[in-house]
């Protein structure tokens, strides 16, 4: 199949790819940028897994073409953090143990900073409500929405990842 060349901003890095017209978002993601951290779940855009940034807003990188992304802002999971300085989402989820496989947060976190972004001091009602569509099968939720509710407490601190 013939290639194309999509450019759009990775995790704030300009960059180029070449694409077949239907490579899925997700595997330009994981195949060419090797970004493992967003994930393929259900392939059918049921569980969320796969949630990114394209310009501010949540998208399942499953259901989108990478052709779409043209001249877009793409954040994934990898790029929320500021360096060695993890988003406060991400410091919240690992204090209030919203993490058990692992598989659902990267698509939690990504759901949920857009959530913050907009609403900095969710209800508990207001977090359950936008997250609904992202599946979780080990932590019944109830952690997952209290470091939501919790990260505003974060959001003026700085933390940084351990050396590695």
């Amino acid at each position: 199949m013939k290639k194309q060349i999509v450019r759009f901003t990775l995790n704030g890095t300009p960059r180029e790819f070449a694409v077949a017209a239907n490579d899925l978002l997700l595997n330009v993601i994981r195949e060419q940028e090797k970004l493992t951290g967003t994930k393929y779940g259900c392939g059918i855009g049921e569980c969320g897994a796969c949630t990114v940034h394209v310009d501010g807003r949540p998208v399942l990188s499953c259901l989108k073409l990478a052709v779409e992304a043209e001249g877009c802002e793409v954040v994934t999971i990898e790029g929320l953090a500021q360096g060695r300085e993890l988003d406060p989402l991400q410091r919240s989820f690992l204090d209030n143990n919203a993490v058990q496989c692992g598989y659902c947060t990267p698509g939690m976190i990504m759901i949920g900073r857009t959530l913050l972004d907009e609403t900095p001091n969710p209800t508990e009602e207001e977090v359950r409500s936008h997250m609904r569509g992202q599946l979780c099968r080990c932590t019944g939720y109830a952690s997952i929405a209290k470091a939501v509710m919790g990260a505003g407490e974060y959001e003026t601190k700085a933390f940084r990842m351990p050396a590695e």
